[in-house]
């Protein structure tokens, strides 16, 4: 009972969560054959017999016995003078078994022991979060926010293991207390030391897949599939999806009625602006659905080095571009094609000043449209000199901007 007390005695493997009762007395057996290695050189010659049920275990050492005189190996040889001690009746050449105490190896023994043990389920733990959230890498977590920090949100799931959201990962509309809970996707996981990391991220293509597959039962169930997912987290997403099932209409599905279904998707990423796309093989009608809601008038591939001249009306151009120039970035990177847009217009047709707000800033429009030149041949019907001196601008500015607006009736 000795060897049970002192098992006994450590009381945090009694509630010990990570491991079955079984599992740690193979630990403890481990543990054990490295302390005695480190005592005795070696445990070739030790039995250990553990048993589970009662949480205990009794050590054996094994020793050949040997006339008076004769040991060279304390160790694995014992005298026969000691031998007898044991069992009256043993004679030199049979095998002597003496069971050990722990509590006979000495305070150090057991102390050193002890701290091995600790490592080792430390270790055993490591090691079951790190393959729990290895395969769970490109899911969706939820979690309780348990401390707020600069660079990091720290956060705990429901077994109390640690979680880490980096500011990067984060939205830029995110903000966080203490107390909230969070949803994010497990981003990866790494190993530091012996101590798994989990890192998770809020701005992962996968967690706006992943939210497409929680809140659209078609998704769920594998009849619309999620083909592609671009984003500027907190700004601006594309998501291409595809139905096998002509009855389906995939986006109408994922949109819902009157944006029923991606409301909640859409607060989840602090209002991001989700485009949903129809997915084709056909790679011209995919750019044109990407750079939806702008109406092109051609597009010219070149397939081979991966570039789309695309072709649009003029006003239909800042459509194209969008906002901070998002629409057709985003177009881009769902598409894998590099996009150049070019305004589509015919020599007897005029343009408007502001639709070259992309190309020509719009302190130097409003300077044009100030002298009644508001469209582009108004520009170009004057000459440099007149617009010099009709204007406050330099020469070069005017010859910049009228060289963009020649451009244009030149293609």
């Amino acid at each position: 009972m000795e060897n049970q007390a002192i098992i006994e005695s450590f009381a945090e493997f009694k509630d010990e969560k990570n491991i079955d009762r079984v599992t740690l007395m193979a630990i403890l057996e481990d543990a054990l054959r490295n302390q005695l290695r480190k005592k005795y050189g070696s445990d070739d010659n030790f039995d250990i017999i553990v048993n589970p049920d009662k949480g205990d275990l009794e050590i054996w050492r094994n020793r050949m016995i040997v006339a008076d005189g004769e040991v060279e190996d304390e160790n694995t040889e014992i005298a026969l003078s000691e031998a007898v001690k044991i069992e009256p009746d043993f004679e030199v050449g049979e095998e002597a078994s003496e069971e050990l105490k722990l509590i006979d190896q000495g305070r150090r023994f057991v102390l050193a022991f002890r701290q091995n043990l600790v490592q080792k389920i430390q270790e055993h733990d490591n090691s079951i979060i790190y393959k729990k959230y290895k395969d769970l890498e490109g899911e969706i977590l939820t979690g309780e926010v348990h401390h707020v920090r600069p660079r990091a949100v720290i956060i705990y799931d429901d077994d109390q293991n640690e979680l880490i959201l980096p500011k990067d990962q984060q939205i830029p509309r995110d903000f966080f207390r203490k107390g909230d809970t969070i949803r994010a996707v497990v981003r990866d996981v790494d190993l530091r030391g012996t101590k798994p990391v989990v890192i998770l991220s809020r701005t992962d293509e996968r967690f706006l897949e992943k939210l497409f597959e929680q809140e659209i039962p078609e998704v769920f169930d594998g009849l619309i599939t999620v083909k592609k997912v671009v984003r500027e987290p907190g700004e601006k997403a594309k998501v291409a999806v595809e139905s096998y099932d002509d009855r389906i209409d995939p986006v109408g599905a994922c949109v819902g009625m009157k944006g029923s279904r991606i409301h909640g998707i859409v607060r989840e990423l602090g209002n991001e602006n989700i485009d949903v796309i129809n997915y084709t093989n056909n790679d011209q009608l995919l750019i044109q659905r990407a750079l939806s809601p702008a109406k092109i008038s051609s597009i010219v591939l070149d397939e081979t080095n991966k570039r789309a001249d695309v072709y649009l009306k003029p006003d239909q151009v800042s459509l194209a571009i969008g906002k901070r120039g998002l629409n057709i970035k985003l177009a881009g990177q769902l598409t894998g094609y590099e996009i150049d847009v070019y305004r589509d217009v015919d020599e007897d047709e005029d343009v408007e000043l502001t639709e070259f707000s992309d190309e020509i800033e719009s302190w130097v429009i409003d300077a044009f449209k100030s002298i009644g030149c508001d469209t582009a041949k108004s520009v170009l019907e004057l000459s440099v000199d007149e617009l010099l001196s009709r204007t406050d601008l330099e020469e070069e500015t005017i010859e910049d901007v009228r060289s963009i607006l020649r451009a244009e009736f030149e293609e």
